[in-house]
């Protein structure tokens, strides 16, 4: 069998599997809505309920659907969604598409730039403190990423606030656009860059250190003595021979760490006012909000199960000594 066709059987299989495990995070979802303390009615009136007569609010509840048992309520709602109707969002009074299709963008360039430049700091970073190990350098870049690491990302947001908003006036503290003017390129990018640079630095830590460990260990292989001892310079030895090889396990593991990379975002829009899907999902699970919050469940876990699927392809097409059987 070719590597082209392993790697269509790889990604088949995997989407296969991907359908099992999306219905039962929807179906979870609905157990924990209909677990929750709070009403649907009561957060769909708000306080107006207060106004409401026991007739409205039992009519109200037949007309949401939520007179039934949650199994009725998830069928109704996956039989929708099998037609194309992903519902209509009880906060928010939209179809949940619309909702998504409006938040969704944001989210996707808040997390594409985080993570592009949390790559970027991994591989100047974790190559040069591998480069010159045991130097001030290494010390300060691995201090440095363990101390960021334990750091949450709504902290590290608040303190970027403090600091290159209120006191240097560097950036704007929130929103996508100052008040009133329209959203432009030159606007999105300047109210951009500190979520986003917030959310690389959040994301970088674990991509850092691991560049240096498997950087270290590439270097001790065969192939770059060999490198060495045809006197290549040390600076061909690392970046042509040592490095490309290290870099196949950190695809794998950007993969892995994806479901993070989603929970910085959400946690990073929040801090920012960013008007992505984390807004939605907040508003979604204060209001028992069940077909925004499935949907937008399962648009992370379809993140999560692709962000997978493309680091193991990446691997098996760099790699030819991985095979596509896993």
């Amino acid at each position: 069998m070719s590597r082209a066709a392993a790697v269509r059987r790889l990604v088949l299989r995997r989407l296969a599997f991907s359908v099992p495990v999306l219905v039962l995070v929807a179906f979870v979802v609905f157990l924990l809505a209909a677990a929750s303390p709070f009403d649907p009615v009561y957060q769909y009136y708000g306080v107006e309920i207060y106004n409401a007569s026991a007739q409205d609010v039992a009519r109200v509840r037949e007309q949401l659907g939520l007179d039934t048992g949650v199994l009725a309520q998830f069928w109704n709602w996956a039989s929708g969604v099998a037609s194309g109707d992903l519902g209509v969002s009880r906060a928010f009074r939209q179809p949940v598409a619309q909702v998504v299709a409006e938040r969704l963008p944001w989210t996707m360039l808040l997390a594409a730039t985080g993570l592009a430049l949390a790559v970027v700091l991994a591989l100047v970073l974790g190559t040069t403190a591998a480069w010159r190990q045991g130097g001030w350098v290494d010390r300060l870049v691995t201090g440095l990423g363990h101390v960021v690491a334990g750091l949450p990302p709504f902290v590290l947001a608040l303190l970027a606030i403090a600091v290159f908003s209120l006191a240097l006036g560097w950036f704007p503290v929130a929103g996508l656009t100052d008040g009133g003017s329209e959203v432009t390129f030159g606007q999105v990018a300047g109210h951009l860059a500190l979520p986003a640079l917030v959310l690389g630095v959040s994301q970088a830590p674990w991509l850092v250190l691991h560049v240096r460990q498997s950087l270290l260990e590439s270097l001790t292989e065969d192939h770059v003595t060999g490198a060495r001892a045809r006197g290549l310079r040390e600076r061909v030895v690392v970046l042509r021979h040592a490095l490309p090889t290290a870099l196949l396990p950190v695809v794998t593991l950007t993969g892995v760490r994806i479901p993070e990379l989603v929970t910085g975002t959400v946690l990073v829009e929040e801090v920012f006012s960013w008007p992505g899907l984390a807004g939605a999902i907040v508003t979604a699970a204060t209001a028992v909000d069940y077909p925004l919050l499935a949907v937008v469940t399962l648009t992370a876990t379809a993140a999560v199960l692709l962000g997978s699927l493309l680091a193991d392809v990446a691997v098996v097409l760099l790699d030819p000594r991985v095979t596509a059987d896993g």
